[in-house]
């Protein structure tokens, strides 16, 4: 878990600075269940993955998933607040993947998927009171340059308009939404992120002093990316940032 100390990013106010090792929690736990739905799913039976996603769901069976599709500077921006939103989730998909894959298909957004590790996200974020949000990446996988800016400004004008500014914003990026993540972290500021299947895109920026707690998420076989991992635990530690990872 990532540890609050000292190192840890000042919030706007006290309360959110309260919330805050509740909310890196949520992320962990998020992503240790998407972590274990996806070894599951390659590595035991479907119905032995279906009940795990079951027991999973029922945890938010009280929540409904109800989008709001929008289109925003040439790309789709879906979004749904909780009740009473105690914080702000980005979501960053990955190759191939799309902001409509986190909610299921409805008259209010008739091109949704809904898979099943993506949707499940979603219901428990918006369970312990998250406002989600997503935004479709303008090409098959993320680039990091032009579109980081596209995306903050979304992103900061989304939190406004919603006159949520106050609250805390945190992210989850898996595969090229973690190197994607990882990037527009120097360019907006969360209070914490999460990388899933990436090792982030460290050795190629600067790296401010006061980037985010990081979390990385990963699969321990893959060794290549295990090892860049531990060389950016290192450096960002060096750093006085807060990271761990789950593997």
């Amino acid at each position: 878990m990532l540890k609050r100390g000292n190192r840890m990013l000042k919030q706007q106010n006290n309360a959110q600075h309260m919330r805050m090792p509740i909310i890196t929690t949520f992320l962990i736990l998020i992503c240790v269940l998407v972590f274990i739905l996806y070894r599951e799913t390659g590595e035991r039976s479907d119905s032995s993955s279906g009940l795990l996603i079951q027991n999973w769901n029922s945890f938010s069976s009280s929540v409904k998933l109800d989008p709001t599709v929008e289109f925003r500077n040439g790309t789709d921006l879906i979004w749904q607040n909780a009740d009473s939103p105690k914080a702000i989730l980005f979501l960053a998909h990955g190759c191939n993947g799309k902001a409509a894959n986190f909610w299921d298909r409805s008259p209010k957004c008739p091109n949704c998927a809904g898979l099943p590790e993506e949707r499940l996200i979603v219901l428990n974020a918006l369970a312990r009171r998250f406002a989600v949000l997503a935004v479709t990446s303008a090409g098959r996988c993320w680039s990091f340059e032009e579109e980081r800016l596209i995306i903050k400004d979304i992103i900061e004008r989304w939190i406004v308009k919603q006159k949520l500014q106050s609250l805390p914003l945190v992210a989850l990026g898996a595969s090229s939404g973690g190197y994607f993540v990882s990037a527009l972290a120097t360019d907006l500021r969360f209070s914490s992120i999460t990388i899933m299947i990436a090792e982030g895109l460290f050795g190629q920026m600067d790296t401010p002093k006061n980037y985010p707690p990081t979390l990385f998420v990963h699969m321990p076989k893959d060794e290549r990316r295990r090892r860049r991992i531990q060389r950016y635990l290192t450096l960002l530690k060096g750093k006085g940032i807060d990271v761990a990872e789950v593997k």
